[in-house]
């Protein structure tokens, strides 16, 4: 069992720099928690305080509701992997694993049968005797995570576990890493800058810019119902859309945005939010993802007119990406158009789906 409670922590450098400001979190037993957010967030620092690496400026953390913030990092009862893989050269991939058992005084017969129990799992039964110069970036990865298991840890902490693999391998990684969370059923904390990991990943994600939150949510709030701009931005590939826009009325007075001459109408939830917050007739920006967005048929007179300066195949999907006001914008297509750079194209948005954002907060209406 291990949940987690940050209040209100801190992380402040001798040289006035704050890495980390009023963290506030609270992590439930066995969920699997991810840290998200370009680099320089905070993230990691943050990961590093929960460890016992990094003292705590300010703020207290509890784990199973005992304060943890002078408990030294080898009495939390934590493991952490790291993004170096942290392998000692000198030592056998079952030294290496044994190793934590090793110091606390486990007999070498009760150390080799869960170093093999936990081999078997990870697919590593046929390097226990390799050297770490003789394995591969994906097997290092799995030595390391092998490492900690053995612990059996109240909390696993995976630092970019994955950031030094090729793409091939941190796809595999990533089903391995689930499956691990799954059969280990324990509580982990994963930090990474790659949302694709996060979205698959995580049962909840935590969003940081600038050492601070930005959202906590799961993956799908994130994605259909982003917190700010920030947050809009970051999750998502390509981002997502924005325009300028204007709150209006139509004849049937319904509220209505305007984005450069054309009228799009709002879901319900969106109207009623317009006019409890008093957005009538401000102005506002318009968020809309790329598969969103609508391509209009060539004899189409409706809809904002775009010139196709990028086309990108994926496979069973392809994007359009046009420039807008001097920003980049991207349409998803089926693989199967037959729009290529240089066309024009018309287009419109799904109406339901529309985003408002404040333009001086910068916070979802």
């Amino acid at each position: 069992m291990a949940e987690i409670q940050l209040k209100h922590v801190y992380k402040k450098y001798d040289d006035g720099v704050t890495a980390v400001s009023d963290f506030n979190l609270q992590i439930e037993d066995k969920e699997f928690v991810i840290f998200v957010g370009p680099s320089g967030c905070g993230k990691s620092t943050t990961l590093r305080m929960i460890a016992g690496l990094e003292e705590i400026s300010q703020g207290e953390l509890f784990i199973d509701g005992k304060q943890m913030n002078h408990v030294p990092s080898c009495d939390r009862d934590i493991a952490m992997v790291f993004q170096n893989y942290a392998l000692y050269p000198h030592m056998t991939v079952a030294e290496n694993m044994a190793y934590s058992m090793r110091l606390k005084g486990v007999s070498k017969k009760d150390r080799r049968k869960k170093v093999e129990e936990v081999a078997q799992i990870l697919g590593l039964s046929q390097v226990l005797d390799r050297k770490p110069a003789e394995l591969s970036g994906g097997q290092k990865q799995r030595v390391a995570m092998g490492r900690a298991i053995v612990r059996h840890p109240k909390a696993f902490l995976m630092d970019e576990p994955l950031s030094n693999l090729d793409a091939k391998l941190r796809n595999q990684m990533r089903v391995e890493i689930m499956k691990l969370y799954r059969q280990l059923d324990t509580t982990f904390i994963y930090v990474t800058h790659d949302q694709t990991e996060a979205m698959t990943l995580g049962t909840k994600l935590v969003v940081m810019k600038a050492g601070e939150i930005q959202q906590i949510a799961t993956p799908e709030e994130l994605y259909n119902e982003p917190a700010n701009l920030f947050v809009a931005s970051f999750i998502g590939v390509p981002q997502m859309n924005f325009f300028h826009g204007k709150c209006g009325i139509d004849k049937e007075k319904h509220a209505v945005v305007r984005v450069e001459g054309q009228t799009f109408h709002v879901s319900e939830d969106l109207e009623k939010r317009i006019y409890e917050k008093g957005y009538m007739g401000e102005e506002v920006i318009v968020g809309i993802r790329p598969e969103d967005m609508v391509v209009l048929p060539d004899e189409s007179e409706e809809g904002l007119e775009a010139k196709i300066n990028v086309y990108e195949m994926l496979g069973a999907e392809a994007y359009l990406y046009f420039d807008c006001n001097g920003e980049s914008r991207a349409i998803r297509i089926e693989a199967e158009s037959k729009i290529r750079k240089g066309d024009r194209v018309r287009y419109t948005f799904q109406e339901e789906r529309i985003h408002l954002f404040d333009p001086r907060r910068e916070n979802r209406i």
